[in-house]
């Protein structure tokens, strides 16, 4: 039957002023309206890419002092609807001083986490759930939100990180 459409005429500005969700409120989303099979996500790289913005040039490997870097590419795919997203982006945690190996781990465990719910929040920004009053719900990939990363094979994708400099404002 016939529907009330309502236009938004500030679309750009509205897009820029709204934060992306956490990863955790998309999983939620997700499996609410998706139901827990309805989609899944799987990492295509994480990479340690600590050391590559010229902090420990001198030495040319990475130190366990200062901050722990990892990189993350992650597809999201929701079968039922046959869409595919791909996140990409950086965490980063303070290891302290470096010199007790349990909080080198636990840094590399949160900058590892980071980047992995940083990707996933990345890839379901590209996706739109409609959900109508019957309950169905309607799934678009917003190409948009497209990034260089998109189109690259899963093989390119894990060469990805051959890097100089990293920072946050890229990802």
């Amino acid at each position: 039957s016939p529907g009330q459409v309502c236009v938004c005429t500030k679309q750009k500005e509205f897009q820029q002023q709204t934060p992306a969700l956490s990863s955790n409120k998309c999983q939620e989303l997700a499996n609410h309206y998706l139901g827990f099979n309805g989609w899944s996500s799987r990492i295509i790289t994480l990479q340690n890419v600590s050391g590559f913005d010229g902090e420990n040039e001198e030495m040319g490997k990475t130190s366990q002092k200062g901050s722990v870097k990892f990189l993350c590419a992650l597809e999201v795919t929701l079968p039922n609807h046959g869409v595919s997203s791909r996140g990409v982006a950086l965490g980063e945690a303070d290891v302290g001083t470096g010199e007790d190996p349990l909080e080198f781990l636990m840094a590399t465990r949160r900058a590892q986490k980071l980047a992995m719910g940083k990707a996933l929040s990345a890839a379901f920004q590209k996706i739109l759930l409609v959900v109508l009053e019957n309950g169905k719900v309607a799934v678009e990939y917003d190409s948009s939100q497209e990034e260089p990363t998109d189109s690259l094979t899963e093989e390119e994708l894990k060469g990805l990180v051959q890097v100089k400099a990293v920072g946050t404002e890229l990802f």
